[in-house]
């Protein structure tokens, strides 16, 4: 059973996070760039929120009986989609997410302040689509 309670705080915090996250895209470049904790504070918002996108499959997954499909995060973007969590578009835009999760993670240090701020910049959009989607996804599930 899906724990509704558990994906509505999830969500809460990505809003947290994406908000944090436009104030940051709002900079000029210049400023931006010139202001390590700034950069800093947008590497963590961005990778908390794509945390939370993969936390958020991965329990609603795992919950609807697709154990298989919540291990890897390109697998948890497929199965959100394949279950209707997300229309096929956003999917596809989650498994591109799930690869530039792993970047954050693990390859952290080949990220350029300048990448980071334009995906700041012109991509929180594919971020914010998630809410609603998984919302109404929640909706249109039995009742617990």
């Amino acid at each position: 059973m899906i724990d509704r309670r558990l994906v509505r705080e999830r969500l809460l915090l990505m809003n947290y996070y994406l908000e944090n996250l436009q104030r940051l895209s709002h900079l000029p470049y210049e400023t931006f760039l010139g202001d390590s904790f700034k950069v800093a504070a947008a590497e963590s918002f961005l990778r908390r929120s794509l945390e939370a996108i993969f936390d958020i499959g991965r329990h609603i997954l795992a919950k609807s009986g697709h154990v298989d499909l919540a291990a890897e995060y390109k697998s948890i973007a497929r199965g959100m989609k394949s279950l209707g969590v997300v229309d096929e578009n956003l999917g596809d835009t989650l498994v591109r997410m799930a690869g530039y999760r792993n970047r954050l993670v693990h390859l952290y240090a080949r990220i350029g302040d300048e990448e980071l701020y334009g995906i700041i910049s012109c991509h929180l959009g594919d971020i914010r689509a998630f809410v609603p989607q998984v919302r109404d996804f929640l909706e249109h599930q039995d009742p617990d």
